[in-house]
């Protein structure tokens, strides 16, 4: 039985996915509370921050004043060999952001439209009754308090740990890597509104790693793995690879964290009765390049427009939150498809044959086709938009007869 005092809705941590599902929740008038394990928002930081602009302006959050560090209208990709493909936009397509800032700023808004955020306090476990989440366990300041809420919202993360305890299916753990990302100072050689990117089983195998400029002089460096220790892999890179090692020669590492990132796709059903999961839990992360953020914030609109309706009927049962999951399915399942198949093309490659790629690409204007381009989290739409370019025509005939043999 729920009292006058008891939160309507209770989100677990206050990440991106968090904050901006309680600052959704909040502005319609439903009392909701954020409960973080850390005594800081947005620290320890736990991605780059490397965000498609046009994604972020959809969503209201640009610009973002004193929190985007710089913006990028090209990047350039490297194979083991060096060899490079290098792609011009028409105009800045990404920023990247400061990530404690960012963070920072979502839990304010939603602390101006009214929900409370409760730091240092890690929940525990979830409170289940007859097959329905009824609140939780939190541990806060060294005290254990039971709160009844009829609504729990998971942003948690990757561990998925409470997610685990309503019986939905988790994210794969075949599809994590492990990533290294860290600051650098003294990076030399490279464009400052350009990202780079560098391929290959040598330095990070089952991803990629990356440069990303700061006007300053210093970078966000990183690369992720499916195999062994990111540290190492980052060590071989700065030495060895014929291209980061001269651009990472003087460099010195000023700061690192270390995450893991799903990329196997979004769980099968992120609801039950009383809960819904949000963002890195729910595997809301795009299999080509990690990213997350952006359908983290799309789904957290989502799960708090099903949830003030859920409220509003007074029924929050899985019959009535799998409205959140149909959404979500219907605004992410293609480009995820589409996403997958790129992934397991990418992985399928060996290190020869990403050299070929990335040299067909030139040859072929790959880069002139994508020019134009001004979406790229939702991939599999952005591909649809250029597909009929004469360029991208031959590179995905090509493309597709190197996966069919390589399968």
């Amino acid at each position: 039985m729920n009292t006058q005092n008891d939160p309507q809705a209770v989100v677990i941590g206050a990440g991106p996915a968090g904050s901006y599902t309680a600052l959704q929740l909040a502005k319609r008038g439903i009392k909701t509370v954020v409960y973080e394990e850390h005594n800081q928002i947005g620290l320890p930081s736990h991605c780059a921050g490397h965000i498609s602009i046009r994604s972020l302006k959809t969503l209201g959050l640009y610009p973002l004043e004193g929190i985007v560090e710089n913006t990028f209208c090209a990047a350039n990709f490297y194979s083991p060999q060096g060899t490079k493909f290098t792609l011009h936009l028409n105009c800045p397509v990404t920023a990247v952001l400061n990530r404690t800032y960012f963070d920072q700023y979502l839990a304010k808004q939603a602390q101006n439209a009214g929900a409370e955020f409760i730091l240092n306090s890690r929940v525990q476990s979830l409170l289940i009754q007859r097959g329905t989440v009824t609140g939780l366990k939190v541990k806060t300041n060294d005290t254990n308090i039971h709160l009844n809420t009829p609504i729990v919202v998971d942003t948690e993360g990757v561990s998925s740990r409470l997610l685990r305890q309503t019986g939905l299916t988790p994210l794969k753990t075949s599809g994590l890597v492990y990533a290294i990302e860290t600051e650098m100072n003294n990076v030399e050689n490279v464009e400052e509104h350009a990202v780079e990117v560098y391929f290959g089983r040598n330095y990070a195998p089952g991803f990629y790693g990356w440069i990303i400029p700061k006007p300053d002089g210093t970078a966000k460096v990183g690369l992720a793995t499916n195999q062994g220790d990111p540290r190492n892999y980052l060590r071989r890179l700065m030495i060895k690879h014929p291209v980061a090692s001269k651009q990472l020669s003087k460099a010195k590492i000023l700061s690192a964290n270390y995450h893991a990132i799903s990329l196997g796709g979004p769980i099968p059903q992120a609801c039950s009765n009383g809960f819904l999961a949000v963002g890195d839990c729910a595997s809301q992360v795009k299999p080509t390049t990690g990213g997350g953020v952006i359908f983290s914030l799309t789904a957290a609109k989502e799960a708090a427009n099903t949830a003030s309706q859920a409220l509003t009927m007074g029924d929050v049962s899985v019959e009535t939150l799998i409205t959140y999951q149909k959404r979500c399915t219907e605004l992410f399942s293609f480009d995820f498809k589409t996403m997958l198949q790129l992934r397991h093309f990418l992985d399928s490659l060996s290190d020869e044959k990403l050299d070929e790629m990335l040299r067909v690409c030139s040859k072929l204007g790959v880069d002139k086709a994508l020019s134009g381009v001004t979406e790229i989290d939702f991939q599999g739409k952005m591909l649809l938009s250029v597909a009929t370019k004469p360029a991208m025509i031959a590179a995905l005939v090509y493309f597709g007869l190197l996966y069919l043999h390589h399968s």
